[in-house]
């Protein structure tokens, strides 16, 4: 048992944990922040940050023996990278069950998956947060968009966003820095579209990269290297590593343990409340319990819904707060893969495609208006690049010698790709559960996922390629080809909706402010608090909720009021 009592208890460190952090070590509170992975520095503990591919094993392919270790995380076609493999787990050391396929893709380390996300922030609008009260599936979100538009200002000013300012009830505009430029493909697929359609917007995307320097965070303008999952040394994108958890650190108020495995939240039923949170040291296997006047779960949907579902006593003996029976289930993601690619003609000249960290992004144009009728509900966007092939197209060559040579030192073709991301309804029988004997090596339950997009999702899917076809042809490219590679919930990485927000609480797991509504000094503020998914890349959202909710502990703590 530990001495020392905490005011706060924040379990996770990446894009929600580094926020919690933050906000409630500025506001006074003196916070112990638990990460069950090991410490990580900004810029030295990027190893491969300055690596060539040819200086990396395999050129930076994995080896058989590595494949084995991380088969589940290699599911992404891209974890297990010589170049990146250290920041996802040894699937081995970490298993889990599948009753349906799941692809649960994880980083233990300080900063979490903030180091290795795709950095698009997109906010949700009040058709997001309306849409479970309109057509009935779920639950009705118990905020709408001017409840959580001033803490989407509030943490975009900080993380620093780039975009365009289009307008658009769908994609509500933020505070945006100066964006990357489009290229030359883009710009006339853009006018294509302005040209064939009334409600089709192709813009660059928002994504959390500085174009302009933030010295006084220690931040530099992004130099556009495109490593950016390999960790950024310069901080020129966000992360928790390189930009929440430093300005914690600098008011002396945050305490951080590495190797914290949080197993359980300890519950007093005479208080109502809870007490703290017991850990089981990664290294040494310990147990300990840290104790705190509020704890924040913030280690990612799965984890913080595993973690609750492990809490249990006789006020809640199916998990801590599952008075609803809610808990575990509804569990989304997006699906995409699936889209066209074709090859645009006419552009010869121009051999720059942009160099850039990010795509661009068309939002969603189906299902906007009362009157409209698809085969499928609520919507989809794309995201997608313009670029030339390079040198690495000789590989299909036949032709050898001197005039290969000289044909590979040439630019070769545009490409241009189309990559649908659509919104997973919330299914109750979508879920995650503890398997009742089986334990990992640390003693907690292994987590079982039951988990399967439904027949809207396929109907939207077939719209999303049909349509992808369509904007491709109406633009006048070449060789226009539909594709559809599948997509397995978890591939995404935008797992959420296992501890979902709600005014009743007989249907529902947190309230408005993601408080557990039977235990409210706990809040949840990862992703498994989502009503929805929207189409959306969701961890601006997480971030913005996160924010407020800190904001309404401060409050509530410095009051000594919990309840009322």
């Amino acid at each position: 048992m530990q001495s020392t009592v905490y005011d706060a208890i924040v379990i996770g460190s990446g894009m929600t944990g580094g926020w919690a952090a933050k906000e409630l070590t500025e506001q006074g509170l003196n916070v112990l922040l638990l990460e069950r992975g090991r410490m990580v520095e900004h810029g030295a503990g990027y190893i491969t940050a300055f690596k060539e591919d040819w200086q990396l094993p395999f050129r930076d392919r994995p080896s058989l023996v590595e494949a084995r270790l991380q088969a589940k995380q290699g599911r992404t076609g891209y974890a297990t990278k010589q170049s990146i493999k250290h920041w996802f787990v040894n699937d081995l050391n970490h298993p889990y069950l599948e009753t349906h396929r799941f692809d649960w893709i994880r980083g233990y380390h300080l900063g979490g998956r903030s180091i290795t996300w795709g950095r698009q922030c997109l906010r949700l609008s009040d058709i997001d947060f309306g849409a479970n009260k309109a057509d009935g599936h779920g639950v009705d979100w118990p905020v709408r968009y001017k409840d959580i538009a001033p803490w989407y200002d509030k943490v975009e000013r900080f993380i620093g966003v780039i975009g365009e300012p289009l307008g658009l009830p769908q994609l509500p505009d933020g505070h945006f820095l100066e964006p990357f430029e489009l290229n030359v493909v883009e710009r006339h697929l853009k006018a294509s579209l302005q040209q064939h359609y009334t409600n089709r917007h192709l813009t660059i995307g928002r994504v959390a990269h500085l174009t302009n320097a933030k010295p006084e965070h220690g931040r530099a303008a992004c130099s556009k290297r495109n490593r950016c999952m390999r960790g950024c040394p310069t901080g020129s994108y966000f992360s928790s590593l390189s930009s929440t958890l430093p300005a914690a650190m600098c008011t002396g108020r945050l305490t951080l343990r590495a190797h914290a495995i949080a197993k359980e939240i300890m519950y007093d039923p005479d208080t109502r409340l809870a007490t703290g949170v017991k850990i089981v040291d990664a290294q040494t296997k310990e147990q300990l319990v840290f104790n705190a006047s509020i704890i924040f779960c913030c280690a990612s949907t799965v984890a913080t819904t595993a973690l609750l579902l492990n809490s249990t006593s006789p006020r809640f003996p199916n998990g801590l707060g599952n008075d609803s029976g809610e808990l575990g289930h509804n569990l989304m993601d997006h699906h995409f893969r699936v889209g066209a690619t074709a090859e645009p003609t006419g552009f010869e000249s121009d051999v720059n495609d942009g160099d850039r960290p990010v795509g661009f992004h068309i939002p969603r144009f189906r299902n906007l208006a009362k009157q409209e009728r698809h085969a499928f509900t609520r919507g989809y966007g794309f995201q997608g690049y313009a670029t030339r092939t390079d040198w690495r197209r000789g590989f299909k060559e036949l032709s050898y010698g001197e005039s290969l040579k000289e044909e590979l030192a040439k630019p070769g073709p545009w490409t241009i790709a189309l990559i649908g991301f659509g919104e997973c309804l919330p299914y109750h029988h979508n879920k995650i559960s503890l398997h009742p004997r089986e334990r990992d090596q640390w003693g907690l339950p292994v987590v079982n996922f039951s988990c399967q997009f439904g027949e809207n999702e396929r109907r939207m899917r077939e719209d999303m390629q049909q349509e992808a076809v369509a904007m491709l042809k109406k633009a006048g490219y070449k060789n226009v080809k539909p594709y559809d590679k599948g997509s397995a919930p978890g591939q995404a990485i935008h797992e959420m909706g296992t501890a979902r927000m709600g005014d009743d609480p007989h249907t529902s797991v947190v309230n408005k402010y993601n408080q557990i509504h039977a235990v409210r000094n706990v809040y949840v503020t990862d992703g498994s608090f989502m009503c929805s998914s929207a189409y959306q890349n969701p961890s601006l959202t997480y971030m913005a909720f996160t924010a407020r909710a800190a904001d309404h502990a401060v409050r509530h703590y410095k009051d000594g009021v919990y309840y009322g």
